[in-house]
């Protein structure tokens, strides 16, 4: 866990960077779908993709943005699950033919019910009525919308309304869509717990149950979404946890374009077992631990321990840790000061000679700036280094 390489900082990979040696050392399964893609959630990164950028019509998918947003608005108190809102004519007419929670104007309904009517029953009009809570109108809130995509890098993404009924204006791809789904988990847990699994709900006496199979099909899939239109096929997101060594790790399956919803269902759970049962996610480093004391040049102390503010893991092939190798690589020398959290260099996890992860190092502390003195004592000293 020592091995230093002299060379220039690398530049980071991306949060979706695909590890070519484990792509060539297991062949991914063949899945009936326009694109796919499956993501590890515990160790952020992609196992195995095929067009994961092409730009597809999202459907009902984009209800995981909209939930998104009226989550974030929940957690900073601008909304309120018990708050009762009345309907507008706009969210009430929304497509006739389209899935709908059957909310009416002569009736208020609780955010509470309305999330449960996007979530669960895909309700275009819960969608419309939810933007208009948090926004004021479903053009404002779209507005909010492309600005989260930016928030979150999702730079092949753009929405044009709340519900996702086709639009020119809408559009993303399954490595955006993974992301989104990725961060939404992360940010908000207990909201995603609470209705991502739900299986069934009931509004206005009418029980629409959840369009996600899996949950029914397989007892670890605790949520996504779904979303068809006659132009995006039948899409779905699943995500799934299941035990993990002493931990557990959670994959997450994009699939858009299959053919019917049953396909949808089969394909991704094809590919959550193939993730599960061929991979392994490996914890590196917990968070705070040194990898590393360099030394720091023209500072008030002569070492800087450096490492990672999370915990790092890695998704391999079952099998191959024992052959995963360590090469840091950093910028020297280290000139003080040093801000705590600051980036340092690079680790890149090494299998069968190539990189299949690259993670930032960071200053676990900070080093103030020595005395004139010191500092011109050091300078000397590195003239001759």
């Amino acid at each position: 866990m020592k091995k230093f390489l002299a060379k220039a900082l690398l530049v980071t990979a991306s949060l979706f960077s695909i590890a070519a040696a484990t792509a060539q050392s297991l062949p991914a399964p063949t899945i009936a779908a326009k694109s796919w893609l499956l993501y590890d959630a515990t160790s952020s990164q992609v196992i195995a993709s095929q067009d994961p950028t092409l730009k597809i019509e999202p459907a009902s998918l984009t209800k995981i943005m909209t939930a998104y947003l009226v989550f974030s608005a929940l957690r900073d108190k601008k909304l309120d699950l018990n708050q009762k809102i009345t309907v507008s004519t706009r969210a009430w007419k929304v497509d006739a033919s389209s899935s709908k929670m059957f909310i009416d104007p002569a009736t208020p309904v609780s955010i509470g019910d309305l999330l449960y009517g996007l979530i669960v029953q895909s309700g275009n009009d819960a969608a419309v009525a939810l933007a208009e809570a948090v926004a004021g109108s479903e053009e404002a809130f779209v507005v909010q919308m492309n600005r989260e995509n930016e928030r979150m890098g999702l730079k092949s993404s753009h929405w044009g309304n709340a519900h996702g009924l086709p639009s020119a204006e809408n559009y993303s791809t399954a490595q955006d869509l993974a992301t989104l789904a990725a961060r939404l988990i992360a940010d908000h847990p207990d909201f995603y717990k609470t209705y991502y699994s739900t299986k069934s709900f009931t509004y206005n006496k009418i029980t629409q149950p959840n369009r996600n199979r899996l949950l029914w099909l397989d007892p670890t899939v605790d949520g996504m979404k779904t979303g068809h239109t006659e132009a995006a096929g039948y899409c779905l997101i699943s995500s799934a946890i299941r035990p993990n060594g002493t931990g557990q790790r959670r994959l997450i399956s994009v699939v858009t374009g299959t053919a019917s919803d049953q396909v949808r269902a089969q394909e991704s759970l094809k590919l959550l077992n193939w993730g599960f049962l061929n991979f392994d996610t490996v914890r590196l480093y917990a968070k705070g631990q040194a990898i590393a004391t360099p030394e720091v040049w023209k500072g008030t102390q002569a070492q800087i321990k450096i490492g990672f503010n999370r915990d790092l893991y890695v998704t391999l092939p079952k099998g191959a840790a024992a052959n995963l190798k360590p090469a840091l690589e950093r910028k020297d020398p280290l000139v003080a000061p040093i801000a705590e959290n600051s980036k340092i260099g690079s680790l890149k996890m090494m299998l069968d000679g190539k990189a299949i992860a690259e993670f930032p190092v960071l200053a676990l502390e900070k080093v103030d700036q020595a005395s004139i003195f010191g500092r011109a004592w050091d300078s000397i000293r590195l003239m001759f280094k």
